[in-house]
């Protein structure tokens, strides 16, 4: 890896000697990363992601997938070290970060990391917070007299190494069928683990070697409950790493590095000019930013849902007068959206004419639409069989810098409907979220389950209050949410 050591230069404690290549700067980082390093918006914009996910590991006990690793986790039972969630009881970190990380991510709503590469697919780097919060609040739960400022520190250091790693590596990994936020997040969690268990460089850099024989997920498992499972065991696995790491445990140091290190043989190597951007001078939940979504499916799909809620809301156009809806977009949405009728729930998050469908019959699409009863219905099973997905030659000539689709909606008596999607997509860093927007969705998904009014102020402020008075409030909120039976 001879051009990763000549591109990065010996400087403060984000930066790498020399002489050192990207595993060895990704511990150097997180062993030396004050919580005074970290800048002022990026504390800002972690306290709104803390607060996004926190509302999703509620909205996650309405599913299938999570009660199923809860009620696993509670028969396997073990030493009591934090709470698990569903479950009423202690258990170990392992299970307890499983089920979180499946909670957060089984509706597909959880932030985005964003690049502006047009060689990357854009929007579909990795799921930056689920797995170091999970990993984090898992650690802290069972060390207990976290402060907060440690709590940000370890938070923000493992979701900067999971997204520099992801966006540093060739887009061939996420092209040839890996999952980055199975993947790449088991790096985050791992280190968000590490550094709050005290690792040191050394032991951080086997825990990364550990962590790089455990990383896994597969596109072809979207659309079924193992993509989840794919967040939630990239938190399992990134706490178990810190733990082998802090007992001894040895794994190769410079695993993301060299021949058979994990950027060659899962992507074919770094994309080099990339690599002196170092850990800890650029900020990625800054620059390019986090997207916060509004929608629990893929996030492709958001700008050409937002289109089509528009444009049948401002053209008043009732379901039973539509004859035929085109959708045009390029390969960066039709390749991975890529279920062209959804049977259920979890297919329709990657399905456009499902997506399509359900605003055109109900003019939203939260957490309520999205079940299995909702899709399987006659008439939503017919509006889907209306819809035609078409690569567009000329939007996909524009390359995947941005994303990119247009619609015609064309009613029985001829009339023909046509919109195109603004690429400044809603809850992306050119069209953010406010704090009161990223609140309301965190208390929608609250409701959803549902969680009383008082249970959700405690989780609101737990969150609001965390870099002052550390994560102890937090946590218990999160305990004290619904158990299953």
């Amino acid at each position: 890896m001879e051009d990763v050591r000549n591109d990065m230069t010996h400087g403060g404690a984000g930066d790498a000697a020399p002489d050192c290549a990207v595993t060895r700067a990704a511990a150097d980082f997180v062993a030396g990363l004050g919580f005074g390093d970290i800048p002022a918006d990026a504390l800002s914009i972690a306290r709104r992601c803390m607060l996004d996910t926190v509302g999703l590991y509620a909205a996650g006990l309405t599913e299938e997938s999570t009660r199923i690793v809860s009620v696993m986790a509670r028969d396997e039972g073990g030493r009591p070290d934090t709470f698990l969630l569903g479950g009423g009881i202690r258990v170990p970190m392992r299970a307890a970060a499983r089920t979180l990380g499946i909670s957060a991510h089984s509706h597909d709503f959880d932030d985005t990391q964003v690049s502006h590469d047009p060689r990357h697919v854009y929007g579909l780097l990795t799921h930056p917070s689920t797995a170091p919060l999970t990993a984090a609040l898992t650690v802290a739960d069972a060390m207990g007299d976290v402060t907060g400022e440690a709590f940000y520190t370890a938070f923000l250091a493992g979701f900067e190494v999971s997204c520099k790693v992801s966006e540093w590596m060739r887009p061939d990994h996420y092209l040839r069928g890996h999952h980055s936020s199975g993947t790449v997040a088991t790096f985050g969690a791992a280190m968000a683990a590490g550094r709050l268990m005290g690792l040191d460089a050394e032991r951080l850099a086997h825990t990364i070697g550990i962590a790089a024989s455990m990383a896994a997920g597969i596109r072809c498992s979207f659309g079924t409950m193992c993509k989840p499972w794919h967040v939630g065991r990239a938190a399992e696995n990134g706490v178990v790493a810190a733990q082998m790491a802090k007992a001894g445990f040895l794994g190769d140091p410079q695993a993301l590095d060299g021949r058979w290190g994990f950027a060659s043989v899962l992507a074919g190597g770094w994309s080099d000019e990339k690599l002196s951007q170092g850990f800890g001078r650029t900020w990625s939940i800054v620059d390019p930013g986090i997207s916060i979504k509004p929608y629990p499916s893929g996030i492709l799909t958001h700008q050409a849902m937002d289109m089509v809620l528009a444009l049948v809301t401002e053209r008043d156009i009732a379901p039973d007068s539509v004859a035929a809806i085109r959708f045009r977009a390029g390969d960066n949405i039709l390749n991975p959206i890529r279920y062209p009728v959804a049977a259920d729930a979890l297919q329709a998050k990657f399905s456009m004419a499902a997506l399509i469908s359900m605003l055109v019959l109900y003019r939203r699409a939260g957490l309520g639409e999205f079940r299995d009863t909702v899709i399987a219905a006659p008439e939503f099973q017919a509006m889907q069989r209306r819809v035609t997905c078409i690569r567009d030659d000329e939007i996909n000539a524009m390359g995947f810098d941005l994303i990119r689709s247009r619609v015609e909606i064309e009613l029985k008596d001829g009339t023909v409907h046509d919109a195109e999607g603004d690429t400044r997509y809603r809850g992306g860093p050119a069209f953010p979220f406010t704090d009161a927007d990223v609140e309301g969705k965190a208390r929608a998904c609250f409701a959803s389950v549902p969680v009383a009014a008082d249970l959700q102020d405690r989780l609101v402020a737990g969150v609001a209050e965390l870099r002052a008075a550390g994560p102890g409030a937090l946590l218990a909120a999160l305990a004290d949410l619904p158990a299953y039976s």
